[in-house]
């Protein structure tokens, strides 16, 4: 993958599994989501979605995950385009990547900080970590997913309790409002996040990878459409070597014993 300057990328080696990629966002002093580092997040993303690893895990370098925009970017009209449009590219990009994402959530994730933790999977949150949707407050509104995402997690009502009034979430709210999958020590957030995606990248990654899609696509359609897609990748998986093995083995030694190779 190639080198970034507002990224730190790390590819993990996993044992009896697929790798993982680390993509940590590295903007001191507090990972300003600027035109320049989402473009380099594009670029990570599509090269996950081209070569997709074992698991994904996005996290913050420092003390924060991500404060939200640059703001000066989005206040000079030159720029305000550019910026919004690479929020959408990068964004779209990383909710795309066929393989399970975390974000490993460290410190503040507000506007755009939040925004992309909803783009992921799953979210791992520090004791400390605080989540928000700030924009009312500067009088505007989520421009990068606040609006959709959110509400396509949580549903409509709590999504517009938290964008009308601009209110911080601690990890405990986010965890209690189904935002978070897990609360942590701040010193164990990554080191969770990591763990957790290796466990994913040890499973079978066709059938991960099918129902990330099955699930993300029919959410936003008819339910017979979903359940038809259900239908056709579930028959499609007996296809492949993972099915195989982990029928055979569920026979012989029962459930949860089976070492995929992901084909």
């Amino acid at each position: 993958m190639d080198n970034f300057e507002n990224l730190q990328v790390t590819t993990h080696q996993v044992d009896g599994g697929g790798p993982v990629v680390e993509i940590a966002l590295n903007r001191p002093k507090v990972n300003a989501l600027s035109t320049a580092l989402l473009e380099e997040l594009l670029v990570a993303a599509e090269a996950c979605s081209a070569d997709p690893p074992g698991a994904v895990v996005i996290t913050g370098a420092g003390r924060f995950f991500a404060a939200g925009a640059e703001i000066s970017e989005f206040t000079d009209p030159a720029t305000r385009e550019p910026l919004l449009k690479a929020f959408r590219d990068a964004f779209d990009a990383v909710a795309g990547i066929p393989c399970p994402t975390i974000a490993a959530v460290n410190g503040l994730a507000l506007g755009g900080g939040a925004e992309l933790a909803w783009c992921c999977d799953y979210r791992i949150a520090g004791e400390s970590t605080v989540f928000g949707q700030p924009e009312i407050l500067l009088g505007i509104i989520p421009g990068a997913g606040g609006t959709q995402r959110l509400a396509r997690l949580i549903g409509a009502a709590r999504a517009k309790e938290i964008v009308f009034e601009g209110e911080q979430l601690t990890a405990e709210d986010a965890q209690n409002a189904g935002l978070v999958n897990a609360v942590v020590p701040d010193e164990e957030i990554l080191s969770t996040a990591i763990a957790r995606a290796e466990k994913l990248a040890k499973g079978p990654l066709l059938a991960l990878r099918a129902a990330k899609t099955a699930i993300d696509t029919g959410i936003d359609g008819a339910l017979s459409d979903g359940l038809d897609l259900e239908g056709e990748m579930f028959d499609d998986l007996f296809n492949t070597n993972d099915a195989a093995t982990g029928i055979a083995t569920f026979f012989e030694h029962g459930p949860g014993k089976a070492t995929f190779t992901g084909t």
